[in-house]
């Protein structure tokens, strides 16, 4: 690919606009309201509807109408979208696509247990493929839902409450030499007390937070979070340092720049922002992107627009999904693990992502629409692909291009410490980011 307007290359400390800046610390300030996907989606709903959007529940008749702005959440999911008062039944979609979970461990059933020493511990169950040894030795609070048996969901969060300590050095003296391996049933279990097995119940904290009581308790996701907050750091506060990058970064500026288009006129598709839960195993789940939500949203809404099939099929011919998920930065530790002629580095703008087995969705359309959001938006652009013995992964794109068809094209922000429990970009990508896919809506 050779259609990038602007060289990339990291920008300066001494250049970074205000306006990066500043979206970094309202970045910060999303990934603080959202140690879980469930409040990740409730975060996004709380913004939408402030910003003038109408919540539309799922088992309610839609009257979803040209000019209109709605918002719909589906467990750990949330799509927003704007109508144009032009829009009629071949109205077409921009959708930008993100996801809301991030690696990490889940509350298991039973959850509380005593271990050696009088140590109150909580039992975890690895969630998709963390670095487990970035989750040592740090505070860390439980974070999700309560469902009682009436049926009502509560979120809850404890803040800090937990840590998974490392085997001091004196008990294990080879490990720097011969690397440290965790075992993940008997190494990654959390303490969080200390006294009598019968003293503890972790899910009686958890319903304290939630102000009801433990016996009401019908069923629960809860999941491990990383409490340090977010903050840039380094020379000239050029670097930004987070939780759950991977993908609240895309999530975060998927919606600002939603938010940002929705007052404005001219519009001539309808402007879509979706984020997924469950990316990080698979998307295999109702609120996944391989499961029927945006299908069945986008279905409501072409018939609120009075659409036959064959309309529909026109309208889902002329839609562009951006797919959007952080990438690998060149490590300047590892230079050798990647591509050797493509390097994209932090500071240098957001990536498009290309691979040849369709684990991006990228094609030559795609990356060509890509490229020309970017050259609008005056952002600079660079590629991702990975080292032929370094296979890459995959993300929500090729799986909702599979089961819509629509033309999808995968994008992103180069980090570092990817799947660690902390993450780190350039404080000036996620502005790039969201400034692209403005672009793009815009289209």
């Amino acid at each position: 690919m050779t259609d990038q307007t602007l060289t990339p290359a990291p920008v300066q400390p001494a250049n970074i606009p205000e306006e990066a800046r500043a979206h970094a610390a309202d970045l910060g300030e999303f990934v603080a309201a959202s140690p879980s996907s469930y409040h990740a989606a409730a975060e996004v709903a709380r913004r939408a509807q402030a910003a003038g959007f109408t919540l539309l529940a799922e088992d309610a008749a839609w009257g979803v109408t040209p000019g209109g702005r709605y918002v719909v959440v589906r467990d750990g999911s949330v799509i927003a979208f704007t109508v144009p008062t032009t829009a009629g039944p071949t109205t077409p979609f921009t959708i930008v696509g993100a996801h809301t979970d991030s690696t990490g461990f889940k509350l298991k059933p039973k959850p509380t247990t005593h271990g050696a020493g009088g140590w109150w511990q909580v039992g975890v169950e690895v969630y998709g493929g963390p670095l487990l040894n970035s989750w040592l030795d740090r505070e860390l609070e439980l974070a999700g839902r309560i469902v009682t048996h009436d049926g009502t969901e509560h979120l809850v969060r404890t803040g800090p409450m937990l840590r998974i300590p490392q085997l001091a050095i004196h008990l294990d003296r080879g490990v720097n030499d011969n690397g440290l391996t965790l075992d993940k049933q008997r190494h990654t279990q959390p303490v969080w007390g200390l006294g009598d097995a019968q003293s503890a119940d972790v899910l009686a904290a958890l319903a304290a937070d939630a102000g009801i009581d433990p016996a009401d308790i019908g069923g629960y996701d809860v999941v491990l979070a990383e409490t340090q907050p977010a903050r840039a750091f380094g020379a000239g506060q050029a670097l930004f340092a987070s939780p759950r990058l991977d993908n609240l970064l895309s999530t975060h500026a998927g919606l600002t720049a939603l938010l940002g288009r929705a007052s404005r006129e001219g519009s001539t598709g309808v402007e879509m922002f979706a984020a997924f839960d469950h990316e990080e195993i698979g998307s295999a789940s109702r609120s996944g992107a391989a499961g029927p939500f945006l299908e069945e949203v986008l279905v409501r809404i072409s018939t609120g627009l009075g659409a036959t099939a064959e309309e529909r099929s026109r309208a889902f011919a002329a839609s562009l999904h951006v797919s959007s998920d952080v990438g690998h930065a060149v490590h300047p530790n590892y230079p050798e693990r990647h591509d050797p002629a493509n390097h994209p580095v932090a500071g240098g703008g957001p990536i498009l992502k290309i691979n040849a087995n369709q684990r991006y969705a990228t094609d030559a359309h795609g990356a060509a629409a890509w490229n020309a959001a970017c050259r609008d938006a005056g952002v600079p652009t660079q590629e991702f692909v990975s080292s032929n013995v370094v296979p890459c992964g995959s993300t929500i794109g090729p799986i909702s291009a599979t089961r819509l068809g629509i033309r999808t094209v995968d994008v992103g922000v180069p980090i570092l410490s990817m799947h660690s429990a902390r993450e780190l970009t350039a404080v000036v990508d996620p502005w790039y980011l969201s400034r692209a896919m403005g672009a793009v809506l815009g289209g």
